[in-house]
């Protein structure tokens, strides 16, 4: 039986990076490698964008926490996200198509000049390599557990290795091509795999299990707790889920090259708009769905916690179901899934990085003009070196000691909203020139290190007092307030441009 789960697994592999390889192509431009020259179906984008966002522990993680105490939070999370992708598809992505863009820091480049364009893509490249090399690291923990379950002894060091391996293959031949459409396979797969588990699941405990989750409160959807501190640190409160997950939103889609570069790769703003939105719509499909799984295997265990199952976390709840409770082949394409959802996000993540090394810092900074052929050679070069980054620096966190994956879901708190505040400032302050731009997002960097390592609120819990940290969706608007208040005082500074002064020539 291991030997088919095992089977299964490696079939899995060997057909993702065939389709990614196949459907590609042969890459004939830095266009075509980057953004497939602006001919991908909006639709196979959209599960892209998806795919892109979901990892190893999301897929395992909203079971655990629908299984607890988050109930159905996570698809109130995805309702802000659906309106703050609505507002990045028609106040941004206009900007990026109709320019031509390849990065979406191209447009930092084209507003303010190119010292502010390379600022913004250095600070993506690095918080992306400190983010995805703990993703990698952190996914590495439970797909080591799945794995030896079937017979598969691999250490973290390994697992890390071989799917970085199998992964670099198609991305670094394929280009985004291959990235978009193996990323459509995998979220197809994962979100298979759900299906398949409530199914099953549903069968076991019948309409009575359903009736017992129900009056658990396991599908409660809004948190309607408006206590002060609660809105400020928790990510389900409902005025945080909403406002604050639109706004978080609008600084993860509307200027993270991670993201960004899928949507350039439509065919025009229309789609881009499709794929943009849609992705909303699936992620709350694909978070209902993992937490319904949640919900049932409440009902499947009897509300016994996690620990009474002798299960370390509730975390590790869904894993041992799909190992336990699916028949053979069925629980290795769902391990296949988890490991497709890594992959997916890893991808993504060399691909989008070697992109904006090549388009915003090398391309930008040459001193001579470097040919179309010398930028699709350069854009493979830095795929390898971001890979054999990122997997040294995931396993050197083998090493380490301490919850590092929880260390790194604060990065984004750091950089988005100096990120979306550029944005907004080259948009809203005409006066405001590259000096005060870059003065302002460096200013915002350093008050939200402030924020996000001293800043703690008090709050009850449980009955006793605890402080926590402000929550993620709240970081984001802190910072395109300290951007825009800071690059506004400072374009006070300096006489404002005449309407034939280039706004960027100001240094």
């Amino acid at each position: 039986m291991n030997a088919l789960n095992v089977g299964v697994i490696v079939v899995y592999l060997a057909v993702v990076a065939w389709v990614g390889l196949r459907r590609s192509g042969r890459q004939r431009s830095s266009g075509d490698y980057f953004v497939g020259e602006g001919k991908m179906p909006w639709w196979a984008v959209c599960f892209s964008v998806v795919a892109t966002e979901t990892s190893v522990l999301t897929v395992i993680s909203i079971p655990g926490g629908a299984y607890t105490d988050q109930a159905f939070g996570n698809v109130e999370l995805a309702l802000g996200y659906i309106i703050g992708r609505t507002v990045v598809a028609f106040a941004l992505i206009p900007l990026y198509k109709r320019g031509g863009f390849v990065s979406a820091y191209q447009y930092l480049q084209e507003r303010f000049g190119r010292y502010l364009q390379g600022v913004a893509s250095v600070t993506f490249v690095f918080t992306r390599l400190l983010a995805e090399g703990v993703r990698l690291f952190a996914a590495a923990i439970p797909l080591q557990l799945l794995l030896g379950e079937f017979g598969l002894k691999l250490g973290y060091d390994v697992i890390i290795v071989l799917m970085t391996l199998v992964t670099v293959v198609y991305t670094y031949l394929g280009g985004i091509k291959a990235v978009i459409w193996t990323d459509a396979i995998q979220m197809g797969l994962y979100l298979l795999g759900a299906f398949i588990a409530i199914g099953v699941l549903s069968s076991h405990v019948g309409a009575s299990g359903w009736a017992d989750a129900y009056h658990a409160g396991k599908f409660r959807l809004f948190d309607t707790e408006f206590d002060l501190g609660h809105i400020l640190t928790s990510p389900f409160a409902l005025p945080t889920a909403i406002i604050g997950g639109a706004l978080f939103t609008m600084a993860s889609h509307g200027s993270d090259q991670l993201i960004v570069q899928r949507i350039l790769a439509t065919r025009s703003v229309s789609d881009s708009r499709k794929a943009m939105i849609g992705s909303g719509v699936f992620i709350a499909l694909q978070f209902a769905a993992f937490s319904l799984v949640g919900a049932l295997l409440w009902a499947y265990n009897d509300g016994k916690s996690a620990k009474e199952l002798g299960l370390a976390t509730a975390d590790n709840l869904y894993p041992n179901f799909i190992l336990h409770g699916l028949p053979v082949v069925i629980s290795g394409l769902l391990v296949a899934g988890i490991l497709g959802a890594c992959m997916g996000s890893l991808s993504a993540a060399l691909n989008s990085m070697a992109n904006s090394t090549v388009a915003d810092i090398v391309h930008s900074f040459w001193k001579r003009q470097l040919s179309d052929a010398t930028l699709l050679r350069l854009g493979r070069i830095m795929t390898l070196v971001w890979a054999v980054l990122m997997a040294v620096f995931a396993m050197g966190f083998s090493a380490t000691t301490g919850n590092v994956y929880l260390t790194a879901l604060t990065i984004a708190g750091y950089t988005y909203g100096a990120l979306l505040g550029a944005f907004l400032l080259g948009r809203l302050v005409k006066r405001a020139n590259q000096f005060d731009a870059i003065v302002a997002f460096v200013v915002t960097v350093l008050v939200m290190t402030f924020v996000v390592r001293v800043v703690k609120i008090e709050v009850e819990v449980a009955g006793t007092v605890a402080h926590k940290g402000i929550a993620a969706q709240w970081l984001v608007p802190i910072g395109v307030l300290v951007t825009l208040a800071v690059g506004g005082l400072a374009s006070l500074s300096h006489p404002a441009p005449t309407s034939t002064e280039p706004v960027k020539a100001n240094w």
